[in-house]
């Protein structure tokens, strides 16, 4: 069956931060007066990301989501500070962080994306992002110049699911009126998006920029999105 629709990940795939986080949180907590190494946060934030309960609320009231959005990047940034998170000056550190991340200044599109898409879209195919993230990610699409090349943009919180749970997956195949049978989803994270789309009854693609993935029996993986729609045309090919 052809592919009708292809759903990608946001951060990792479709654009990047900046600068590396530690390096930004290092830099904003000394605007606070908070002196921390931008090492030691950042390998700080990597333990605590990865330790913090998926990004979802399910059942969640819509009036609270943001609430809870907030609340769950303050205990991971304080975990990444550490002891420095007990200086008088965290809450506002905190409050310029997260208001930094919800900035386009804050990140950077890979410079293949922009070109993917609109191919993508040549070839009659729908498209969406599909992102473990919060609510600012719609406004962060839109000033990226990202969201004319999309149909649909689904986050964690909104849905109430975070990949790798299909639920997510298959919220995006009928968000874009078709069977997750028939959509492909590309992501760099093997678990998250490979697993997660595979699950849901999607074709899976790995985006590994970096040839760091180990090999896994069955996965197609680019290097680059360039890449993604000459696979989609061998795909087709019976």
């Amino acid at each position: 069956m052809p592919i009708r629709a292809v759903t990608l990940d946001a951060a990792g795939t479709l654009f990047t931060v900046a600068e590396p986080v530690g390096a930004t949180y290092a830099r904003i907590a000394a605007d606070h007066g908070i002196a921390i190494a931008a090492d030691a946060v950042e390998r700080g934030f990597r333990a605590a990301f990865a330790a913090a309960p998926p990004l979802a609320f399910p059942g969640a009231s819509p009036t609270r989501l943001a609430e809870h959005e907030r609340a769950w990047w303050y205990t991971v940034v304080r975990a990444a500070f550490g002891a420095a998170a007990r200086a008088t000056a965290f809450e506002t550190c905190f409050d310029a962080i997260f208001a930094h991340y919800a900035r386009a200044g804050a990140w950077r599109v890979f410079p293949d994306a922009p070109a993917a898409l609109v191919a993508l879209r040549a070839r009659g195919l729908r498209t969406a992002i599909v992102s473990n993230f919060d609510g600012r990610l719609r406004g962060l699409v839109d000033d990226l110049g990202l969201a004319p090349l999309v149909d649909v943009t689904l986050w964690s919180t909104r849905v109430g699911h975070a990949k790798p749970a299909p639920e997510i997956f298959v919220a995006a195949a009928n968000a874009l009126g078709v069977a997750p049978g028939v959509a492909l989803h590309a992501g760099d994270g093997p678990v998250a998006d490979v697993e997660g789309a595979r699950r849901a009854g999607m074709t899976a693609v790995l985006v590994d920029r970096r040839a760091t993935a180990p090999a896994a029996a069955g996965v197609r993986v680019v290097a680059s999105l360039a890449e993604l729609p000459p696979l989609l045309d061998a795909l087709a090919q019976p």
